[in-house]
């Protein structure tokens, strides 16, 4: 069995229930780039693999993350090639799609799954939408990340597990390409697997809520966002929509516009 999970922290957690129900015990594989976020045109071609990664290198640039694209430590098509090598070697390998209510799993799950279509029957998809849990507690929850469930609730969860249809192979890639054609920047859950598109600003106006008239260092204006916004996204994101406000003159600044903990912001002085 092999186990596919859109973040890091989900590896940890599916991982905890493996030692409480041997049925579930299986290589856990994770797709790593945010697809909520950045160019999609052309996404499954070298032309439109290069121009994303190029996207991520202009965000990344002289912060907390510069340089990570090219030390191979995101490599989502190598990691598809690799467990599609496994199913042709193997006819009885089968995957387990985990995908909980977030834009970063669901469009985990449209870029990966347009890409098994030859495998139907042998790709599962357990989808965690609108489905109660008992947390650490014992109180019931909706959790919308994967890592919030408790091992012991995995081997409640993975009786959810179920083929994805011929249909869903049809519909879900078709949906995807609409996407990725669309030129938007932002990608929000609605509901269900229904993803709607924002531009690349999006998240601005409610990023700017946190700037106020006191020097903070960039990364608390970034963790008190991401403490109390509803929509949420990477602080490799947010660090770049800092930067490009400052760059439009927006906001004061002191520091080395670089990391988060480098520079200082506050709203404008007064002529």
């Amino acid at each position: 069995m092999i186990h596919i999970v859109f973040q890091e922290s989900d590896i940890v957690a599916l991982q905890k229930s493996f030692d409480l129900d041997d049925s579930l015990k299986g290589d856990v594989f994770q797709i790593k780039d945010d697809f909520a976020v950045g160019p999609l045109e052309n996404i499954y071609i070298a032309e439109g693999i290069e121009i994303r990664k190029q996207w991520w290198r202009d965000i990344l640039a002289g912060g907390d993350y510069d340089g990570m694209v090219d030390t191979g430590i995101v490599d989502d098509n190598g990691t598809v090639s690799s467990l599609i090598e496994r199913l042709e070697n193997n006819p009885e390998e089968y995957i387990w799609i985990w995908a909980a209510p977030n834009k970063h799993d669901v469009c985990g799950y449209y870029w990966l799954v347009s890409q098994l279509k030859p495998y139907q029957g042998r790709i599962f998809i357990l989808y965690l939408h609108n489905l109660p849990f008992l947390n650490d507690q014992g109180k019931l929850f909706y959790p919308l990340n994967l890592f919030e469930i408790p091992a012991r609730e995995f081997i409640k969860a993975k009786r959810l597990a179920r083929e994805i249809t011929v249909s869903e192979f049809e519909i879900d890639p078709d949906e995807w390409t609409r996407i990725c054609n669309e030129h938007r920047g932002v990608r929000l859950l609605e509901g269900g697997k229904k993803l709607v598109q924002e531009d690349y600003d999006y998240f601005d106006t409610e990023l700017k809520r946190y700037i106020t008239a006191d020097w903070q260092k960039a990364s608390k204006i970034i963790h008190s966002f991401l403490g109390r916004a509803k929509q949420l996204t990477g602080d490799a994101y947010l660090l770049w929509r800092l930067k490009v406000m400052l760059g439009l003159n927006m906001f004061d600044v002191q520091g080395k516009v670089g990391a988060m903990k480098e520079f200082e912001l506050k709203t404008p002085s007064a002529s």
